[in-house]
């Protein structure tokens, strides 16, 4: 019975120009957006035929199983979200899911973000398979074979593509490997005579770099400025560190009971690097925190257009906050 249906499709295909011809035809005539569909796990030929065409896309399914028996792929398809791009043939089609070119979403970290708000984000993305909802942070970085147990630094912000559907693991895990990959390759080009002991110890100073800096181009002398201050034992009395320690009790505002009350990450009441990082820094900021700028200067102060004025003495630098606090309230 099975042979003699396909006897007759083959028949009606070829009185019809030919299968090779339909084969060839766009899909989605004058149609302008692509068209979401996706095959289950599981499927067979036949079963992934149907759930294009119940997808709402107009390709007939049982000349598109045939078309895939007879080039030889009917085996090969694969699961996943796609997406029908206007112009694509079923022939076309067919080889999208062979090779498994999946319909792609994107996700995009922003430097400076806390964890913290990268995992909002992730757990706010709609194309993303939620696996790492119920774990804790440490239960995370587990899961991604991490040798930290704390998360804070170690996943480099920028934009990934992934299949709709995806585990959200997989976000960590390209993250994670491409931070702890950029943060070798600049530690193996440090400048020698760098107070860190570790690289977790320069990626916490990116970190204070990345929150510190209004324009990239202070990124260098700002990280010159915290080197000069860790290797004369000055504390680093960075006010981003301080309110990251504070955590939810900062509401915006910080005041000079907060630069007094001790936290690990209180760099006012405590000397040296804070215990952790405090941000996701960026290729530029851990390329300043590793390569320096060589400068005499120990202060530095907003001016209010996102550079900052750099001074060598705290005379000077009293003088620079005096200026640049009365330009910013009027």
């Amino acid at each position: 019975m099975k042979k003699f249906l396909l006897l007759i499709l083959i028949v009606a295909a070829a009185a019809g120009g030919g299968l090779a011809y339909w084969a060839k035809q766009p899909i989605l005539a004058g149609q302008q957006a692509p068209l979401p569909f996706a095959i289950e796990a599981g499927s067979s030929l036949a079963g992934s035929s149907e759930q294009i065409a119940a997808a709402g896309i107009p390709l007939d399914p049982t000349l598109f199983s045939l078309l895939a028996r007879l080039t030889g792929k009917g085996s090969r398809i694969k699961a996943g979200s796609y997406e029908l791009k206007p112009g694509a043939s079923p022939l076309r089609l067919l080889n999208q899911l062979v090779r498994g070119e999946f319909a792609q979403e994107s996700l995009t970290i922003i430097e400076g973000w806390s964890f913290r708000q990268m995992r909002a984000a992730i757990a706010a993305n709609p194309g993303l398979r939620h696996d790492t909802a119920a774990l804790s942070d440490s239960e995370l970085m587990a899961r991604i074979s991490s040798d930290y147990a704390l998360p804070e630094g170690l996943f480099f912000p920028d934009t990934y593509l992934f299949a709709k559907g995806a585990s959200d693991l997989q976000i960590y895990k390209q993250a994670y490997a491409t931070m702890i990959r950029k943060l070798g390759e600049a530690w193996e080009l440090r400048d020698p005579s760098l107070p860190y002991r570790t690289p977790y110890e320069a990626l916490t100073m990116a970190s204070i770099v990345e929150k510190e800096t209004g324009q990239k181009a202070d990124r260098s002398m700002i990280a010159g400025v915290f080197v000069n201050r860790l290797k004369q034992g000055m504390p680093l009395q960075t006010d981003p560190s301080v309110i990251y320690g504070m955590g939810e009790r900062y509401h915006g505002n910080l005041r000079k009971i907060d630069l007094q009350t001790d936290t690990p990450h209180n760099t006012y009441t405590r000397r040296g690097l804070p215990p952790t990082p405090i941000s996701l820094p960026g290729a530029a900021s851990l390329a300043a925190a590793l390569a320096p700028e060589h400068t005499d200067a120990v202060y530095f102060v907003a001016r209010g257009d996102g550079s900052s004025q750099f001074s060598n003495n705290l005379s000077d630098h009293n003088r620079a906050v005096n200026l640049y606090q009365r330009l910013t309230q009027r």
